[in-house]
């Protein structure tokens, strides 16, 4: 299983116990989706690595305590300390309306309903205060901020999201 097949489900950040159990941190507003699990993939160093639960206990809002088969001792849980969990992209809920992955809506087109195509997503840029749509149109970059109220619509089944973004915003991009 390869990291671009998978979604980030959080992180290990602690020991529990002398037997081995550890406390990932997840990183979802739905942590309840993921209390059952048989198994996940751990990032160890470049490799996912399947490994499968024994037991696990939601608890404190997102964080999911897990006993791992073939965790046994703190020294066990040490070498996976800090490790990302990662689970098949088919496990995530399907979202519907406007709400979408990150991942879900790259090549799709975005157009605003003032300024018409602006071009094709390529990727999120969610290292800022606020998410930013990066759109490639004809060559240049095109930031648009993914607020609610400028997206207007997502159309999947298209592939385009129209916005509505604030006036003289893509001109600034693209009128040089």
């Amino acid at each position: 299983m390869h990291k671009k097949d998978c979604f980030y489900l959080g992180k290990i950040v602690r020991k529990h116990s002398f037997r081995g159990e550890v406390v990932a941190k997840l990183d979802t507003d739905e942590p309840e989706l993921y209390q059952n699990l048989e198994s996940v993939f751990v990032a160890l160093g470049n490799d996912l690595v399947p490994f499968f639960l024994e037991e696990s206990l939601l608890q404190k809002g997102n964080q999911l305590r897990i006993k791992f088969e073939d965790i046994e001792s703190e020294e066990d849980a040490d070498a996976i300390m800090g490790a990302g969990l990662y689970l098949p992209i088919e496990f995530l809920p399907k979202l519907t309306g406007n709400k979408f992955y990150f991942h879900e809506i790259l090549g799709f087109d975005i157009e605003d309903v003032n300024y018409g195509y602006v071009g094709v997503v390529t990727g999120v840029n969610d290292t800022s205060a606020q998410p930013l749509f990066e759109i490639n149109s004809n060559g240049t970059d095109v930031f648009i901020p993914m607020i609610d109220d400028f997206i207007k619509k997502v159309d999947r089944e298209h592939k385009k999201i129209i916005v509505e973004s604030p006036a003289g915003l893509i001109n600034l991009y693209l009128n040089n």
